[in-house]
């Protein structure tokens, strides 16, 4: 076994885990940073999710960090791809035109631009970044986390220590292996007093996980997949909370419950159905780029379809979580074979034999993403948990606004969005205030060291549906690489920031005059009314 030493240790190459690295380097701290899969980035990337964002995202408010990744992106476009003149200029370039994001782009693009932030810091010998390694161990002495132990696919192992560790994996893993005190599922009513929590808790009430794929639309040709093996299962398989098989274009409208038809191809908007399901998350589109440049249009379908419910991932064992994750896998594949074939089509013909799997486009060979999208990992148990009645406005009354944390190291918004869980339970989605961030949130109750950096902060089954999307994991891993820094240099444990209000202020004055990072909505936007 090898063994290394670091300052920082950041497990998980996910947008908290890189921007935790790029902040912990950027203040001149010496970073290792992990990643299982070959690309950094996790749901944006290797899970091939095009960012989910809130209304705010284009304004000075925003991290700069996170919006200079976002410009990066913008930028290579403008570089690399041959444009339409109209795209070329617009300042507000979405590649794909989507509309679920004011920038759905390719996965490698953003691969392209972390490997270019993290360039120059990796150049200097300030960051490492060790590829396509699992973390198997957590070595720990009371309540401080010594090291890590990880393994490469060779089964090399390698420990590296590190007076602070910051588990950015995606479904925190660390707290798992090192016994820190977690939640896994629901939390009850009881516990949380949530308006929207489960009457009982409920460990293996987990949201569901979903095998993202990219495809392309080539008329006339035929790109038929083979028949997947269980096909049969998902094409007649009815959950008892959802309107029919989930290989349908009919689905669940996530706020309301109705039933609605959303097919993958419209030729015009209909009532309650304002774009179909090729838009949704079109990642390339036709209208962007030069016509003579061969460039195709590509949507990814991470869509109702491929909500992958029967099994949870978290509180049962390997085995099992090991064939919830195939069996996700192989719904997705189902789903593609009945679009290919059975999906009715507006001209009262069945199938898109045409519909072709982009391999390239998600970095495998088979097509799928190389990981699945998770949507809820283990939480800390934490100094502070946000609740449903701090960012609700259902819970707090409409206009309340969201709580104001003295805490606060930096800021979010999306809805709480909760997918159909593995306990049987359908879409909650109810609406949110803009946020903060509290640094309690990211505080364990007892280990000192060990730092969340992705969906396994202090948050409840209920907010982590609000908590767990694309910048506000960036502001998290930020405000984390930034605490171990800032600890490492007055040589006191995290929780010590928090508790000394002198330490506290400092902290937070780094985050706003150093990194530029806004801690408070202004009111107008904290108390604003969601439109829906």
């Amino acid at each position: 076994m090898t063994e290394r030493s670091t300052e920082v240790l950041v497990v998980g190459g996910g947008l908290g885990g890189v921007a935790a690295a790029l902040t912990a380097a950027r203040l001149g701290r010496r970073v290792v940073l992990t990643e299982e899969t070959d690309w950094l980035g996790g749901q944006l990337t290797a899970q091939l999710v095009p960012p989910d964002e809130h209304a705010w995202i284009e304004t000075d408010v925003v991290s700069p960090s996170y919006a200079d990744l976002r410009t990066r992106i913008r930028d290579y476009y403008r570089r690399a791809y041959p444009l339409t003149p109209e795209a070329a200029v617009d300042p507000m370039l979405n590649p794909g035109r989507g509309k679920v994001s004011r920038l759905c782009h390719e996965p490698r693009v953003a691969v392209a631009v972390l490997d270019e932030l993290l360039a120059p810091w990796r150049a200097s010998g300030a960051i490492d970044v060790l590829m396509g390694y699992v973390p198997v161990a957590v070595h720990t002495d009371g309540d401080v986390v010594e090291a890590v132990t990880l393994r490469d696919a060779a089964g090399d192992e390698l420990t590296v220590t590190a007076p602070y560790v910051v588990d950015a994996t995606e479904l925190g893993d660390l707290l798992e292996l090192g016994g820190v005190e977690h939640v896994v599922g629901a939390e009850s009513r009881d516990e949380t007093g949530e308006l929207h929590a489960p009457a009982q808790a409920d460990p293996l009430d987990q949201q569901a996980v979903s095998w993202c794929f990219a495809l392309e639309h080539r008329p006339g040709e035929d790109h038929t997949i083979d028949r997947p093996a269980s096909y049969s299962h998902w094409a007649s398989h009815v959950a008892p909370f959802w309107p029919g098989p989930q290989l349908s274009w009919t689905d669940v409208e996530p706020v309301s419950l109705r039933l609605r038809d959303r097919p993958i191809f419209m030729s015009a908007p209909t009532e309650g159905v304002p774009f179909d399901l090729w838009a949704y998350r079109r990642i390339l589109s036709s209208e962007v780029f030069d016509a003579r440049s061969g460039i195709r249009e590509v949507s990814v379908v991470n869509w109702p379809q491929i909500d992958y419910w029967e099994a949870p991932l978290l509180g049962v064992s390997d085995s099992e979580a090991a064939r919830a994750l195939e069996a996700s896998r192989d719904l997705s594949l189902a789903f593609l074979y009945w679009m290919q074939t059975d999906a009715p089509r507006e001209d009262g013909g069945t199938g898109y034999p045409g519909l072709r799997l982009r391999p390239d486009v998600a970095g495998t060979a088979d097509g799928l993403a190389k990981a699945a999208y998770i949507r809820e990992a283990r939480r800390i148990r934490a100094e502070f948990t946000v609740l449903e009645q701090h960012v609700g406005t259902e819970a707090r009354g409409i206009d309340a606004g969201s709580a104001l944390f003295a805490d606060a190291v930096g800021i979010g918004h999306y809805r709480i969005d909760l997918h159909p869980s593995t306990a049987g339970r359908t879409y909650v989605d109810v609406a949110s205030f803009p946020f903060q961030i509290p640094l309690g949130s990211l505080l364990p109750v007892r280990v000192e060291n060990l730092l969340p950096a992705c969906k396994n902060i202090g948050t409840t089954h209920i907010t982590n549906g609000a908590y767990r999307l694309h910048p506000v994991e960036w502001s998290i891993g930020e405000a984390v690489g930034a605490l171990a820094a800032f600890s490492l240099d007055r040589g006191i444990a995290p929780r010590k920031v928090r508790a000394d209000a002198v330490e506290l202020a400092d902290y937070q004055a780094l985050l706003t005059d150093t990194l530029g990072i806004t801690l408070a909505w202004p009111e107008q936007v904290r108390t604003h009314r969601p439109a829906y």
